[in-house]
């Protein structure tokens, strides 16, 4: 009798470590690619033993994710499909929002939804809209505020990405991918593509108006430093510009140009959206994977997902780096830690 409650004494201690046991730990996620490693200062931001696992997948072109603190989820876009979905450990991915960036009532092919999210001070969703061309913010009612849809009076190109200043003040680059026509659109109205500052106070300011196809952007950790990526497989690279006390921009010059690499038709993609970590180090997504820069411009290993990728996010405690690589949704467990956290 005291050999068989012993052995349920013992199931019961395991079924309540199980039931304790982080819910990252109970399941297993397959693995996605691979990392290729190419400078020793990798190994202090890339554990050996780390893997990208593959978390959710059947996306049309997932995009902008961004993580949610309070809710402790992860949202991100299929820009096709007009939604943003959140995915959560434990309960997987779910539609949080639809539409997410296009509210018109003809239907419409392209590219119509939400691509970059951003968060504000106060925990608010930020979208940059294609379709409605705008930056808007989502309120309680579920409702879109619009912050910005003009500057000096014509519709802005289709808002890709967006990333706050500490001042409040939102940098955000405008191609025109969720145009029909892309920059041979009838309805284009701006002659370029820029990157502009909408200001606490609302006013937009253009900052620069000189590359092709501006898409991903970050701040440097001390805010002198704008790394904007430019999604042209001609001029395939990342620029890095000086940021002056007002908040303009001062020179740029060329952070990494990937050109080469983008007329390589074994690697998917171009340069993308990008986050910084705390070291200063660029985690941005490129042609092959996610490519890991020094502060320096270093080029120290890839992750290399095999997929055309879309933009990337800091998320749990910080040290994770959540993927958008075409259908999927991936991540990868860190050992060093986003800007915010």
């Amino acid at each position: 009798m005291r050999l068989q409650i012993g052995v349920l004494s013992a199931w019961t201690v395991l079924g309540l470590l199980c039931l304790n046991a982080p819910a990252d730990e109970k399941k297993e996620y397959p693995s996605l690619g691979t990392i290729e490693r190419k400078d020793p200062r990798l190994d202090r931001l890339v554990p050996s033993e780390a893997k990208i696992e593959r978390l959710a997948d059947g996306y049309d072109w997932s995009e902008g994710p961004v993580w949610d603190r309070q809710g402790r989820y992860l949202l991100f876009s299929d820009v096709p499909q007009n939604k943003v979905f959140r995915w959560k450990e434990g309960e997987g991915a779910s539609v949080f929002l639809e539409p997410s960036g296009y509210t018109g009532s003809v239907a419409r092919g392209g590219e119509p939804g939400s691509n970059g999210l951003a968060m504000d001070a106060q925990g608010r969703l930020i979208l940059c809209q294609h379709g409605d061309r705008c930056i808007a913010r989502l309120e309680p009612n579920r409702k879109f505020t619009v912050l910005a849809d003009r500057y000096e009076g014509k519709r802005f190109n289709s808002p890709n990405d967006a990333v706050f200043k500490s001042n409040g003040d939102l940098y955000f680059t405008d191609p025109p991918y969720g145009l029909l026509g892309k920059n041979d659109d009838p309805k284009k109205e701006l002659p370029f593509n820029g990157v502009f500052r909408l200001a606490k106070d609302g006013k937009v300011t253009l900052l620069t108006d000189k590359l092709t196809y501006p898409n991903g952007i970050a701040f440097s950790p001390d805010e002198k430093t704008l790394y904007v990526a430019n999604s042209d497989p001609e001029q395939a690279l990342w620029m890095a510009y000086d940021v002056k006390e007002d908040g303009t921009l001062g020179a740029g010059k060329v952070f990494f140009d990937a050109t080469s690499l983008a007329k390589n038709k074994a690697l998917k993609g171009l340069p993308d959206g990008l986050k910084v970590d705390q070291l200063g180090n660029l985690f941005a997504t490129a042609p092959g994977g996610v490519f890991i820069f020094s502060p320096d411009g270093t080029h120290l290993g890839t992750l290399a997902t095999g997929e055309a990728n879309g933009n990337c996010a800091w998320g749990d405690d910080g040290s994770t780096l959540y993927v958008n690589a075409d259908m999927y949704l991936a991540r990868i467990r860190l050992t060093t830690k986003g800007l915010g956290f």
